[in-house]
């Protein structure tokens, strides 16, 4: 087999394989001579028609499906024997096809680019940290009452935050639209579910009353025929309820699982949740600052091929986040919306998957070990749950790609220059406007 590579520009190369006819004409006959011995034909005993004939019967069939499977197998030899590592898949075109002839063919392609890795000692970072104060806990206790609340039916009329039930017919100029219309419909007053007006409009009246609220669609409304349309809603309020929070008690610390040890040992089990959760908040905005610094000071080339194979990723999981069924058109996404987001996952997962080449970092079974029993930890019976993970291998290896991704990162921050600020819980565990690098790197760096 002889291959000839060329540089067409950037990471674009062009690679001319010819394949010698005897490899073909070889793989050919043996085909036939092997369908020979089952083949039945009119005139001819089973495995009994001779070769000629099969070969004028079949023979191009043959050899079309033999030349397929050898062009896509001497690509892959020709890859290895360059010692090549192509990014995404080639544009494979043949150039010679006759028989008794060598097949040749090309293949276009962009290769991984070498990669050096900058200076991580450049990278300024810092580091969030807190202290849980009484105040962040009693804050905290007050939210996971809000988790547990139920609703009390009132006397009163109704106000903002309380739960409502009625019926409601729409109109559009004396006459009902379709989807305007609900027959006992709860409502959160305040929950921003129905169109500017409808929940304010309700605020004021008590259980029993029947009145009508002129209103109007937004002009962006996602129903063409009602946007920006003034509609009128009969209503009829069926009763009126307020939100009712749990004493902090027995009874509520066993709803978290604290059954023993009384308010204690709830405040400890949420002093112990709330310190987790901005511990991992804390390295969470620390990798994404270096993620940002590492986009910011790599040099290297992205292969196209790998930023559109992100691009069609972004496409899908936006689609998944927008309700999108499986019939969905991704196409249907401007490629530019997710253009500079997709370059930027590259670049972090071909430095990152750097790091774990050079440095040969695998993950540590420790960590493995204590990855999967924090996640254990959480149910019930975590020796099965650890069992579990350690029986699996895909999931175990979900696992291992994360301590690997930790590990990378440990790696630099130890080389980078990480400053510590003191700063309030709340401001700690406040989410970040932007996200992606964490989720990038999490796929790529191993």
């Amino acid at each position: 087999m002889q291959v000839s590579v060329e540089t067409i520009q950037g990471l674009e190369r062009k690679m001319t394989i010819a394949v010698p006819s005897e490899r073909v004409d070889t793989e050919v006959n043996t085909r036939l001579q092997e369908a020979a011995k089952t083949m039945h034909l009119k005139g001819f005993r089973k495995g009994k028609v001779p070769l000629k004939v099969i070969k004028n019967r079949f023979g191009k069939g043959v050899r079309q499906e033999v030349v397929g499977e050898l062009m896509n197998q001497s690509y892959y030899e020709a890859l290895n024997q360059e010692s090549l590592k192509p990014a995404g898949q080639p544009r494979i075109e043949a150039t010679r096809l006759d028989e008794g002839e060598d097949l040749e063919f090309i293949a276009v392609f962009e290769v991984y680019p070498e990669i050096a890795l900058p200076d991580f000692t450049k990278i300024e970072a810092t580091r969030l940290a807190a202290e849980v104060t009484d105040e962040d806990v009693a804050e905290m206790i007050e939210t996971l009452r809000q988790q547990r609340h139920s609703w009390e039916q009132v006397d009163r009329a109704a106000a903002d935050g309380d739960k409502v039930n009625i019926d409601y017919r729409g109109s559009k100029d004396g006459e009902e639209f379709p989807g305007g219309q609900a027959e006992g419909a709860d409502l959160v007053l305040g929950s921003e579910r129905m169109i500017p007006g409808f929940e304010q409009g309700i605020i004021g009246h008590s259980a029993g009353d029947s009145f009508a609220l002129p209103l109007q669609f937004p002009e962006q409304y996602h129903n063409a025929e009602l946007a920006g349309q003034e509609v009128e809603f009969a209503i009829e309020l069926n009763s009126v309820s307020e939100q009712v929070l749990p004493a902090v008690d027995e009874a509520f610390f066993e709803s978290f699982g604290v059954e023993d040890g009384g308010e204690e040992a709830f405040r400890e089990e949420v002093i112990n949740n709330m310190s987790r959760e901005m511990t991992t908040a804390s390295r969470n905005k620390l990798k994404n600052s270096i993620m940002e610094a590492l986009v910011e000071i790599a040099e290297l080339q992205v292969p196209a091929a790998l930023v559109e194979a992100e691009i069609l990723q972004l496409k899908q999981q936006t689609l998944q986040q927008m309700g999108g069924g499986q019939g969905a058109d991704a196409s249907a996404l401007p490629d530019e919306l997710f253009k500079e987001q997709a370059n930027r996952r590259v670049v972090l997962g071909l430095v990152l998957g750097e790091v774990v080449q050079q440095e040969s970092i695998t993950a540590d079974p420790a960590k493995v070990r204590e990855a999967v029993e924090e996640l254990a930890a959480t149910y019930e019976s975590p020796d099965e749950v650890i069992n579990w993970y350690y029986g699996n291998k895909e999931q175990l290896a979900s696992i291992e790609s994360t301590v690997v991704e930790d590990q990378v990162f440990d790696y630099i921050i130890e080389r980078a220059q990480v400053e510590e600020k003191q700063v309030s819980y709340q401001e700690v565990i406040k989410p970040e406007s932007r996200g992606e690098a964490e989720q990038a790197a999490a796929s790529t760096a191993t």
